[in-house]
This record gives structure tokens, C-alpha cells and sequence, in this order.
């Protein structure tokens, strides 16, 4: 099983329930730092980063005493990533998406393949399992490719090991965002019951309903705000798998970088009634799946 952990916006608290989740998980897992841009599941959880390595994507190199300009290349390109400019042709690696169409249809060869640095991948344990994660360099505006290199090689783990995942997302509800959950048999959408978590909680439901995931909700800050969140998530039956209390002495223990599931007996129990119902979710869409 793979569980999304996704937000509408930064600070709902993301972060914090993935690593709780992970720390309360019963099966073998692999807790996954997909916001590759500011990951900080590595704060909570502690692995023992065992290997590390660079991740890089292609990218066309030219050769000028091949090329008969003849703009194939320029005219396929969509990001403007090679472009010819008067008599010369010029490949722009910083606005480049890797798609090797530039390379397919050249017909002179005057494209060759290169790479470009995307960040690193790193991996090793936490006290209750296997950790993954991606971290973009500084500078790199494209973090799906190196996500796809983080799945990748969680797929591999998956498949040898049989191991479930649980992915802390990036926020938002961009290309990233979307690349993150797609492949997930449950999302967990954390907000909060304020105005702001709430406009950006809508916006994540209506750019991850279309992939046909079963969604649930964490309320983290619960006792903020008024009932909107609560009377829009029943509307949509959108279930509200657990509630975190709006209290100071769990943000100590977030700044702190702490799991709060091994705060005190309460939380654990808390978060473990948490992954019954992510489990009891993912089931009854399986369920419902085998009947349709």
C-alpha cells in the first residue's frame, strides 16, 4: 500500500503526520520525502543515511559542424530549449525537460546526448523502517524528474521487499503535487480549520479528485476557526480520519523536531487510530473496486 501524504498549502502540519504515521505504522514500511525542494522528514525521523547519489536527467549537447539549421529541433521544443538564432543553434540546458525529442528528430546527429545535475537521492533506516529521499539542488527549478527518480527506486524497493510507503508529499497543487500522489492507492490531505487552510484544502480536493484516489482528511490545529471545513468535508463525504488538537505543548515538541506519536500514550493512540483508518479506507476502496 502506498499513502500519500499531501497538503494545499506549506505548515498544515504535512511533515508532522507523515513521520507519525510512519512511527506508528505496523507493516514494514518505507517512509518517502517527496518535497524534494525543503525536505525535513529527515528531521523527525533521524535515519542512518546509509548511500547517497547524484541524480541527473538528459539533456541535448550541440555540435555546430553538423548542424544545417534546419530547425526541426527548435520548431518541436515546447520550453525553447534549443532554439536557432541567425545562423547558429543554441541549446538553453536550464529550460530543458528531457524529453529527447529534440535528439529523435534531428536528422544531421548534430544533438548528442548530455546530462544535467537534478540533485542527489538518499536512503537508509529509521528506528521503524526504511527511509528514501530526494533533495534538488540549489538553483534546479524542475523537481519531477528527480521525483520520478525517487519512485523509481521506491518501486524497486516496493517489488523486492513488499513493503508498504508512505510518501510526505510537496504542498500545493501543482505538477509536483499531482506527480507525487498519482501513483498512491490512498491520499491523506492535512489542513487546518482557518481560512487559509481551508481555501487551499478545496483547491487540493478539486486537483486530486480526478485521479479517482480515496481521500481523507487530517484536521491538524483542530479547535481553530469556525465549522466550514467540517460541514464541506461531510458535504463532499469527504471522511475525517483524525483530528489534531490545537495545543503548545505539540508545537514545542514540532519545534523540538519531534514525532508527536512518541510524545506521550494519547498521540500514539491518536495517530495509531489514524492508520486503522487510512488501512479501513484503502480496503473499502479496494472493495468497492472488486464490485464495480
Amino acid at each position: 500500500m502506498i499513502v500519500s501524504v499531501a497538503s494545499g498549502k506549506g505548515g498544515t502540519g504535512k511533515t508532522t503526520v507523515s513521520a507519525s504515521l510512519a512511527w506508528v505504522w505496523e507493516r514494514p514500511a518505507v517512509a518517502v520525502d517527496l518535497d524534494v525542494e525543503e525536505p525535513n522528514l529527515h528531521l523527525f525521523l533521524r535515519p542512518d543515511i546509509s548511500w547517497r547519489k547524484g541524480a541527473s536527467m538528459e539533456i541535448p549537447v550541440a555540435d555546430p559542424a553538423k548542424c544545417t539549421l534546419c530547425r526541426k529541433c527548435s520548431e518541436l521544443c515546447q520550453f525553447k530549449a534549443v532554439s536557432v538564432m541567425g545562423k547558429k543553434l543554441l541549446v538553453f540546458p536550464e529550460m530543458c525537460h528531457g524529453c529527447g525529442g529534440c535528439l529523435a528528430i534531428c536528422p544531421e546527429g548534430a544533438l548528442s546526448s548530455g546530462r544535467r545535475k537534478l540533485g542527489v537521492v538518499e536512503g537508509g533506516r529509521t528506528k521503524n523502517g526504511q527511509f528514501l529521499s530526494g533533495r534538488l539542488r540549489v538553483g534546479e527549478a524542475m523537481s519531477p524528474p528527480l521525483m520520478r527518480e525517487v519512485k523509481f527506486l521506491l518501486d524497486a524497493m516496493l517489488e523486492s521487499s513488499g513493503t508498504d510507503a508512505i510518501l510526505d508529499c510537496p504542498p500545493g497543487v501543482s505538477c509536483p503535487a499531482v506527480n507525487a500522489v498519482m501513483d498512491s492507492d490512498v491520499i491523506v490531505l492535512v489542513t487546518e480549520p482557518t481560512p487559509f487552510g481551508f481555501n487551499d484544502f478545496v483547491l487540493a480536493v478539486e486537483a486530486f479528485a480526478p485521479l479517482g484516489k480515496p481521500m481523507g482528511v487530517v484536521i491538524n490545529r483542530a479547535g481553530l476557526g469556525d465549522s466550514t471545513l467540517h460541514r464541506y468535508c461531510a458535504d463532499k463525504s469527504i471522511p475525517v480520519l483524525c483530528e489534531i488538537p490545537y495545543n503548545r505543548s505539540i508545537a514545542e515538541e514540532y519545534a523540538a523536531g519531534n514525532v508527536l506519536a512518541a510524545m506521550n500514550p494519547w498521540l500514539e493512540g491518536l495517530f495509531a487510530e489514524l492508520r486503522d483508518n487510512v488501512i479501513r479506507m484503502a480496503r473499502a476502496a479496494g472493495a468497492e473496486a472488486a464490485h464495480a
